[in-house]
């Protein structure tokens, strides 16, 4: 028995070894390819003159400033909702995750349509002071850098409250209440015990956001940011340079390692206690605000919701219904039907090879399998742009060696058998979201106690017997949930897709993307509202889970 469990445990762990390696394959060509022998170091030179140093200094500012705004409005949201009683508190607690449900593409768009010169503001603006031209006044430029910052900002923010509310509803009222005993107010009590406390999940909300930030193109491109992710797409398909685009790639990966390495420092070495107060103690007391205080709370959790949701919903909204003949475009259709094919077999193969990882983490207990769940976790943190030149170079180099091999042993041509089709995008968003796969489904195994195993085995059923009729049924839920949100992630995914897409081939976001570029943002409403109404089905799901904590 003892040889069998080593098998199946070592098994196991290679099988999962080898699904993490996939995440690495991209990495690894991107970095071959940037310092291999047909990288034009002339090319290198002019990138690191004209092009680096700018999109450096560029996306840092971005990643800060985007930082900050999110970790304001987060924090602060989250810190409000969690500890005060206010009005409609119930109702923006929710209403604050909806932005997590709007592409920052789309955000960009209706922003800009709202502070052109022929949008509501302006025109507003003209009326009320009798301007006639815009030389008459001065108005914000939504096409700068604070512009993405703000668009960014609004859609972001959610990662930090997200995480910032289940910090502080895990911490309890123990630890607040025994420091307000101590003579503490409100805000003392959230600056020295419970913002310190929340300081893990922090800076995981904060890592999420600029990483978020990193992988926006359209976005940026839209509102004339010159950042790393968009030197990248200019160089590769508007100078045609792959090699020049790795290596800008190549800078991006250091970015990445960085913001994870800082990320996990600041969480080392910390142990917060998670246990919450006993039964004697009401851990959903919050404390009742006066009728102006509550006014303002209600208020400041409002403005993150009108802008981040309420203004692309209704800017894209309104042009929708002045086009629905669009509905029965036969554009919008096939770019529809694309977009569930993707998404489906994007979420098929994460989920596949989630539960295998975190299987594999939950019997066999070794390096390896820890291994596997780290070389994971990394591809989440790479941008799509990044992705695309990666999977897209072994890709390639396997299509022409194979339709050589053929052409010269059987005389016919097979053609870009996987660069050429769907299956490049399918394999760039899986590498991409199968952290999130694999995280829950390995949150849904560790509500399964080890006792159920044992407890099988006892009753003369084998390690497989155990996994499809015990483990498998009971896992259903947390499969379910990981494949919906792997499904509607790859819907909005615009980077890797706009990058890898064979011609004549529309998914709904880069249908969007399409008639964005050419001005016709009236155009991309549908297919937006189609985008945004399915990024709700997860938005809810959030929410009620947090409903229940």
């Amino acid at each position: 028995m003892r040889p069998r469990r080593v098998l199946w445990s070592s098994g196991f762990s290679s099988a999962s070894l080898f699904a993490s390696l996939i995440v690495l394959l991209p990495i690894a060509a991107i970095v071959w390819l940037a310092v291999s022998d047909g990288a034009d170091s002339g090319d290198w030179g002019h990138l690191m003159r004209n092009v680096v140093p700018r999109a450096s200094w560029e996306t840092l500012l971005l990643i800060a400033y985007t930082a900050l705004a999110t970790g304001v409005f987060g924090i602060l949201t989250a810190w409000l909702v969690a500890s005060f009683q206010f009005p409609l508190r119930r109702t923006l607690a929710t209403a604050l995750v909806l932005p997590l449900a709007i592409p920052g593409y789309m955000a960009a768009y209706a922003f800009g349509e709202l502070f052109s010169f022929t949008g509501p503001l302006q025109t507003v603006v003209r009326s009320l002071f009798g301007f006639q031209s815009s030389r008459d006044y001065w108005f914000p430029d939504i096409r700068s850098l604070p512009g993405a910052v703000l668009v960014l900002s609004v859609v972001l923010y959610p990662y930090v409250y997200l995480a910032c509310r289940s910090m502080f509803l895990m911490q309890g009222r123990a630890s607040a209440d025994v420091a307000r005993t101590l003579g503490a107010g409100p805000l003392r009590v959230f600056l020295t015990v419970q913002l310190p406390m929340a300081r893990p999940a922090i800076m995981v909300g904060l890592t999420l956001v600029a990483m978020e930030t990193m992988n926006d193109i359209g976005a940026v491109e839209y509102l004339g940011v010159k950042t790393l992710t968009f030197s990248i797409f200019d160089t590769w398909l508007n100078r045609g340079s792959l090699a020049g685009a790795a290596q800008i790639a190549c800078i991006m990966l250091l970015f990445v390692i960085a913001l994870m390495s800082i990320e996990r420092a600041a969480r080392r070495k910390q142990r917060f206690s998670n246990q919450k107060t006993t039964s004697a103690i009401r851990d959903g007391a919050r404390i009742p605000l006066d009728r102006w205080k509550g006014l303002g709370a209600m208020v400041f959790c409002l403005i993150p919701v009108l802008l981040g949701f309420l203004v692309p919903v209704f800017v894209l909204g309104d042009f929708a219904l002045r086009r629905l003949d669009q509905f029965a475009d036969p554009r919008l259709a096939v770019a529809l039907f694309n977009s569930i094919k993707v998404a489906s077999a994007c979420a098929a193969i994460t989920v596949f090879l989630g539960f295998l990882i975190a299987y594999s983490a939950r019997h066999g207990h070794s390096r390896l399998s820890l291994l596997s769940g780290r070389l994971a976790s990394f591809g989440y943190g790479v941008p799509g742009t990044v992705l695309a030149i990666g999977v897209l170079f072994p890709l390639a180099a396997f299509d022409n060696g194979l339709d050589g091999f053929l052409r010269g042993t059987f005389g016919f041509s097979s053609g870009l058998l996987l660069s050429g089709s769907a299956f490049a995008i399918v394999y760039a968003c899986s590498v991409r979201f199968l952290t999130m796969a694999e995280g829950t489904v390995e949150a849904g195994f560790q509500k399964l106690s080890p006792h159920l195993d044992m407890a099988s085995r006892t009753l003369g059923r084998t390690r497989l017997q155990t996994l499809y009729a015990v483990l498998l049924p009971m896992m259903r839920p947390a499969s379910l949930t990981a494949a919906l949100l792997v499904f509607i992630e790859s819907m909005k995914e615009l980077s890797a897709t706009i990058m890898l897409r064979p011609f004549n081939f529309n998914t709904l976001a880069t249908l969007v993307y399409e008639d964005a570029s050419r001005g016709m943002i009236e155009n991309t409403s549908v297919a937006a509202l189609i985008i945004i109404a399915a990024g709700l089905i997860p938005v809810a799901l959030v929410s009620r889970t947090l409903d229940r904590a």
